[in-house]
This record gives structure tokens, C-alpha cells and sequence, in this order.
């Protein structure tokens, strides 16, 4: 693969990143809902705050990329001329992929988890008022609860796949910074001599 389209390849992924990032922030951060006046938030729940915050420190590490990656597009030359560069693209990329992907996998497992919880917990919760006393008022019915919770875990996992698709992105830039890091002997006379 020539630098050129190594390149371009890298800065329309870091971008694309980017964009998912923040959509997947975004979409977190809204994600809220409010029953019988109590409002509930991402902040609510651990593992969405845990999403979250590996979707702004990942659009935050890109951001500060990006110009880097503008820079080697149009000139396919490094802005900054030294071996080390390119190793610390390696590996910031490689961790920040690393922490996408553990708030990927932290995202999935609670909205899925907490989705089959929450159907358990309401048909036990209308077998108990049915068995118990009908008239009994929440203020709510357990329809409307079910609901809205379902809603508040189905964004969860609509901000958790848009952390997936810029996790994925920024694997594909990992790989594609793999292929313009210096060769062994290379950085050898750098440490060495």
C-alpha cells in the first residue's frame, strides 16, 4: 500500500471516528427519562457514565490527531520528523481501541442484562398486584414503567453501537498506523548509537 493511500486512508477513518464518537456521546447524554415526576439519566447507571466517558476520551484523542492526519494526507510527510511519531501512533491507537472496546462490551452487557431483569421484575411485579389488590395506584401502570425503561436501555444500546462503529474505525486506523511505523533498524541507531 503506498503512503498516499495510507494517508487518506487514515484521515477519513480518524474522522469518521470523530463523528461516531460524538454521536455516541451525544446520544448518551440525552439518553433520560422521567416517570411520576422522578427523572432518570446516563448517569444513573454506571456502566452508561463508563460509555460515555470512553466515547469523549476517544473523540478527544482523534480531535487531537486529526490535524496530524490532515498534515500527512496533503504533504505524506510527518509534521513531526522523528521516529517516535510514528511508534506513539502505534500504540495510542492500540489503547485507545482498547478502551472503546471495553466500553463497548461494558455497554452491551448492562443494556442487555438490565433489559432481561426489567422483564422479569414487571411480570412479577403485576402477578403480585394482581394477586394482591387490583385498585393499588403507582401513579403510574407497570405498562408505562416497562415502556419507558425499555426506551431508556434501547438508547443505551443504539449509543453503545455507534461507540462500536468508531471503535471499529479506530482498529482500522491502528492497523493502517502499524504500516508506516519505522522499520527495526531504523530507530536501533536512535537508541543505541
Amino acid at each position: 500500500m503506498g503512503v498516499k493511500t495510507i494517508s487518506y486512508s487514515m484521515l477519513v477513518l480518524r474522522v469518521l471516528t470523530l463523528l461516531l464518537l460524538i454521536a455516541s456521546a451525544v446520544c448518551m447524554f440525552r439518553n433520560t427519562y422521567k416517570l411520576d415526576g422522578e427523572k432518570t439519566t446516563w448517569k444513573d447507571l454506571r456502566t452508561y457514565r463508563y460509555v460515555f466517558a470512553t466515547a469523549i476520551i476517544g473523540a478527544f484523542y482523534t480531535l487531537i490527531q486529526l490535524p496530524f492526519a490532515i498534515y500527512y494526507a496533503y504533504t505524506e510527510k510527518r509534521l513531526i520528523r522523528h521516529w517516535l511519531l510514528p511508534e506513539f501512533d502505534f500504540y495510542a491507537d492500540k489503547l485507545i481501541s482498547y478502551i472503546l472496546a471495553t466500553g463497548v462490551g461494558a455497554g452491551f452487557a448492562a443494556s442487555m442484562e438490565l433489559k432481561a431483569i426489567l422483564d422479569e421484575v414487571v411480570a412479577l411485579i403485576a402477578l403480585i398486584l394482581s394477586a394482591e389488590n387490583e385498585k393499588v395506584d403507582l401513579g403510574y401502570s407497570i405498562d408505562e414503567f416497562h415502556n419507558r425503561i425499555h426506551k431508556y436501555l434501547d438508547r443505551g444500546i443504539i449509543a453503545t453501537v455507534l461507540l462500536t462503529l468508531g471503535f471499529a474505525c479506530m482498529a482500522v486506523t491502528s492497523i493502517l498506523s502499524s504500516l508506516s511505523r519505522p522499520k527495526s533498524g531504523s530507530q536501533s541507531r536512535f537508541i543505541f548509537g
